[in-house]
């Protein structure tokens, strides 16, 4: 299976909102803002050809169509992801899968574009089935005030209408090196894709752990619709990944794309960033 890592363009968030109630004196010390308190964060997918003949995309990024109304995050450095899939030799029609982790419109802005002929929207990958929990888009449909800023109708009601969303209730095989699971606490529903390859397997930690330095369990985002529940399924995710040595994928990390983490005590750490060539994994970055 080849896996490849694509940035899809960059944002700055409020570093106060990212690391919620822990002071700007502790994690200052572990991810770096500028004068105006904003964080650079990245907004990571992941194209998977699976041995069985999928082409798997894990989120999407945000695109264009949104960045002037979401003016406030400064987005720069925008890749189209069309451009990057065909220099890897896959066109957007040929992608299978499109696993979107959730439907916050960092995740998922690219699933339709403009048209430039006809400027109205059409899918980015009208092959491909959309898989989404059934709890996000139950959230997506009938957004709770504190996060309905996030999600953007336009996103996503035409895969809806096409009859391409794929919704799943609880852990799920894509294909036998994909499994799909559930994770509440950022949002509802969330899937994380747990990817078999070579022997180790890698997870794309999504907004569960969406940072390096958000491996502290305590470290809760401001972003957290629930906080109580975000620190259950991070200890949930991190007891896993340190006894079986798996590679988290940080989506959001502008410095860090993925590492393993030890244990000590009831606390965790990052143990080992990954060299990614090694693993002969690919970095757009």
């Amino acid at each position: 299976m080849k896996l490849d890592i694509i940035d899809t363009g960059r944002f700055y968030a409020d570093g106060g909102a990212m690391f919620g109630a822990i002071p700007k004196t502790s994690w200052s010390k572990r991810y770096p803002s500028n004068e105006s308190n904003g964080c650079v964060l990245s907004m990571r997918s992941v194209l998977l050809r699976t041995t069985c003949g999928r082409n798997v995309l894990i989120d999407t990024g945000a695109g264009d169509k949104q960045l002037k109304l979401l003016g406030y995050y400064h987005f720069f450095g925008m890749k189209d992801l069309k451009d990057e899939l065909c220099a890897k030799g896959v066109a957007p029609e040929e992608i299978t899968d499109v696993v979107l982790t959730h439907l916050h419109f960092d995740h998922c802005g690219y699933v339709t574009v403009v048209d430039q002929t006809t400027q109205t929207l059409r899918l980015s990958f009208p092959n491909a089935r959309h898989w989404v929990s059934e709890a996000q888009w139950n959230a997506f449909l009938h957004p709770h005030p504190l996060e309905k800023d996030s999600f953007r109708r336009e996103n996503m009601d035409l895969a809806f209408e096409q009859g391409l969303i794929r919704r799943i209730k609880k852990e799920t095989e894509l294909c036998p090196e994909v499994m799909l699971r559930l994770y509440d606490g950022h949002t509802k529903g969330q899937i994380v894709p747990y990817i078999q390859k070579n022997n180790m397997m890698y997870v794309f930690a999504g907004d569960v752990i969406p940072l390096a330095a958000s491996v502290s369990p305590t470290w809760i985002s401001a972003y957290d619709t629930c906080p109580l529940q975000s620190y259950n399924e991070k200890m949930r995710m991190l007891e896993q990944a340190a006894k079986e040595k798996e590679v988290l994928f940080f989506c959001h990390d502008a410095y860090t794309v993925c590492a393993t983490v030890r244990k000590i005590g009831s606390f965790f750490k990052v143990d080992e960033v990954i060299d990614l060539e090694k693993l002969g994994i690919s970095y757009v970055g």
